[in-house]
């Protein structure tokens, strides 16, 4: 799980883009008749509108990059020496372009003066991750997944805005016995959070 940091005024520019253009870039299924915004990993990993205009008419790939597009935070081959290390630390070797369907989350954080755009991804799924490491209270208990199809009870011991220090708690013996580990900070679950892990 990658948690990404993208600056607000750079994805708002690319909304009003979308917004702007009357034809669209298609997805994998087609047509599209909307505006949305398209998460690029490849030259960097940056968000940019899919919208078609008299000012950009190529199709986008992964081997060149604009740098009006939003890039996220550490990974901006224009300003930051490391960020194919980045890349491959939140992406391994997936590169690509996703069709997102966070245009309308993201726009409501930005009227309501978010200056910073979070966005959690497994690969598979992209979604506006709306905590800080802040609304979580050390010393609190959470699930967390386990990766064996269920949930393990966990205490947080620290946070970070992107993972999380958790000792297993209240779970079998052997399993509490474990050392601290570190999971993405979206990973925790509140107990009463009945969504599916």
């Amino acid at each position: 799980m990658a948690l990404l940091s993208f600056s607000a005024a750079s994805v708002a520019a690319q909304i009003a883009h979308a917004r702007g253009c009357s034809t669209f870039l298609p997805n994998w299924n087609g047509s599209v008749g909307k505006p949305a915004l398209i998460l690029i990993v490849g030259n960097g990993v940056h968000l940019r509108s899919n919208g078609i205009d008299g000012t950009s008419t190529r199709i986008v790939t992964t081997e060149r990059a604009d740098p009006a597009h939003a890039f996220a935070e550490g990974i901006n081959p224009f300003r930051d020496a490391d960020w194919m290390a980045a890349r491959q630390a939140a992406f391994r070797d997936l590169t690509g372009q996703f069709y997102t369907d966070i245009l309308d989350d993201v726009q409501m954080l930005i009227d309501r003066g978010h200056d910073t755009i979070r966005l959690a991804t497994d690969g598979h799924t992209i979604r506006v991750f709306l905590r800080r490491a802040a609304d979580y209270l050390i010393g609190g208990t959470y699930d967390v997944p386990s990766g064996l199809g269920g949930t393990f009870r966990v205490i947080l011991r620290d946070a970070t805005d992107t993972h999380a220090i958790v000792q297993n708690h209240g779970n079998c013996e052997d399993f509490d016995e474990m050392l601290p580990y570190r999971v993405p900070l979206d990973a925790l679950i509140e107990i009463d959070d009945r969504r599916a892990a």
